[in-house]
């Protein structure tokens, strides 16, 4: 299965309370960023168990680890959970500035280091999300 389908299936199969928002999501972010790679995490670790959510993945980054590896990861990610939906926004070398520069606009939803929650789309500014998620794929 291709990466796209395994998206189709992934957003195909949530919840009907889930669906339109991440479908709508996933076109914002194409719309971003049309030519982006994209990724498809099934949660799973190396043996199989279920270790996070599944999540969709754009964009392209390479993760330095202190031992002096390597990996390929992707700089936005969306993942629907029970509560709502997370926009991850990867490797910002600032942790705070996620907060600073969209919290006070976005709306109703949570800001860490690299995570945007919120329960429904109709909760947040898609504006302000979408300046975020431009932050993400262009840095």
């Amino acid at each position: 299965m291709t990466v796209k389908e395994e998206i189709k299936q992934y957003l195909a199969g949530l919840p009907d309370t889930k669906v339109g928002d991440m479908q709508a999501l996933h076109k914002l972010v194409l719309k971003v960023s049309p030519k982006c790679k994209l990724w498809f995490t099934d949660g799973k670790n190396s043996e199989g168990k279920i270790v996070t959510n599944p999540g969709i993945g754009y964009g392209l980054r390479t993760i330095h680890y202190a031992d002096g590896s390597e990996k390929e990861f992707y700089q936005v990610g969306l993942s629907a959970n029970k509560t709502g939906i997370s926009v991850y926004i990867l490797g910002l070398d600032d942790k705070t500035y996620l907060q600073k520069k969209f919290g006070k606009t976005l709306g109703k939803a949570s800001v860490t280091g690299y995570c945007i929650r919120f329960k429904t789309l109709s909760d947040i500014d898609i504006k302000v999300l979408e300046a975020a998620i431009r932050v993400g794929l262009e840095g």
